[in-house]
C-alpha cells in the first residue's frame, strides 16, 4: 500500500485553487472514474475545501499546511462514499440539508469486504464502518459564503443524488462535483431523469449567460467548458433509445448502457 504522502497528488491550478486527486479504483476497480478532485479554495481569510475523498490516509495536515492561517470550511458536494469519508478529522462540515442525516451518522462500506485490493485493510480496521463528523451544518439553494475576494454561492442540482450541490465562484470557476463530468455517470430510475435533465438546463443557462466560466467535475479531467454539460444533457435524453441495449451491472444494481462519450449506470431500485 502507498503510504499518505503518495497517496494524494496535489496542484496548484491557479494562485488560489489547489486540486488534491486521489484514485478511487484503489479501493475497488469497478471503479474507474479516477482521479477524485478534492478543490482546494484560498480566500483571503477562509479557505473551503470541496470533498474529503475516500478517508483512507490523513488530509487535515495537508491542508493546513496549504492554507496557513485561514479559517477553513469544508464542503460535502454529496454523500457518496468518495467525497466524505475524510469528515471526521474536519470536526465540522456542511452538506445539502437533504443529505444531513446521511453522514451524520457511521458510514458504512462493508461493499467493500470482498475487493480484491490490498488498501481495503483501512477500512477493516475500523470494521467497514467510518465514523462521521462531530457537526454536519446544512446547506441549501442560493446560500453565500464571502472568503475574502472569493465569493461562492450553493447550486442545489439533485439527480446523482438527492442533495447534490454544485459551487459557482464569482472568479469565474463552477465547481460541477459529480452532476457532471466526463466518466461513468451513475443515474436514478429512469422515471427520475427528467430531475436530472433540469439540473443540467441549470447549469447550462449558467454557462449561457456567463459564457467565460470554467467548469471544475469531481472526476476526471478539468478544467471544462459547456460542451460537458450539453453532451450529457443530450446522451441522457437518448437513452431511451439505446434501452434495449442494457445490460446489469450487478455490484451497482445497476443498467448499464453505453454510448460514445459516456456510461451510464442507471439505477435498478
Amino acid at each position: 500500500m502507498k503510504s499518505e504522502n503518495q497517496h494524494f497528488d496535489i496542484s496548484k491550478h491557479k494562485e488560489y485553487l489547489h486540486v488534491i486527486k486521489e484514485n478511487i479504483s484503489l479501493v475497488s476497480p469497478v471503479y474507474t472514474n479516477d482521479p477524485l478532485n478534492i478543490y482546494l479554495l484560498l480566500g483571503n481569510h477562509t479557505a473551503l475545501l470541496l470533498d474529503t475523498g475516500c478517508g483512507l490516509y490523513p488530509l487535515k495536515s495537508i491542508i493546513a499546511d496549504l492554507i496557513g492561517k485561514r479559517e477553513l470550511l469544508v464542503f460535502n458536494t454529496h454523500y457518496h462514499w468518495d467525497h466524505p469519508l475524510g469528515n471526521v478529522e474536519f470536526g465540522e462540515v456542511y452538506i445539502h440539508e437533504k443529505e444531513v442525516d446521511i453522514i451524520s451518522k457511521p458510514y458504512d462500506v462493508s461493499y467493500f469486504m470482498d475487493s480484491p485490493n490490498e488498501i481495503v485493510k483501512i477500512y477493516a480496521e475500523k470494521n467497514y464502518l467510518i465514523p462521521p463528523a462531530k457537526k454536519v451544518n446544512p446547506l441549501k439553494e442560493g446560500d453565500k459564503f464571502d472568503l475574502g475576494k472569493i465569493k461562492v454561492e450553493v447550486i442545489h442540482c439533485p439527480g446523482h443524488s438527492p442533495g447534490s450541490i454544485c459551487l459557482l465562484t464569482n472568479t469565474g470557476e463552477l465547481f460541477t462535483s459529480d452532476v457532471a463530468y466526463y466518466g461513468d455517470q451513475f443515474l436514478p430510475k429512469r422515471e427520475k431523469f427528467p430531475e436530472v435533465l433540469n439540473s443540467l438546463s441549470k447549469l447550462i443557462r449558467l454557462c449561457e449567460k456567463q459564457k467565460d466560466l470554467e467548469l471544475y467535475p469531481s472526476h476526471r479531467q478539468y478544467p471544462c467548458d459547456i460542451t460537458l454539460l450539453t453532451d450529457l444533457y443530450k446522451g441522457i435524453e437518448n437513452i431511451d433509445n439505446l434501452w434495449n441495449t442494457k445490460k446489469p451491472f450487478d455490484f451497482f444494481n445497476a443498467w448499464q448502457i453505453d454510448d460514445e462519450k459516456f456510461r451510464y449506470f442507471i439505477s435498478r431500485s
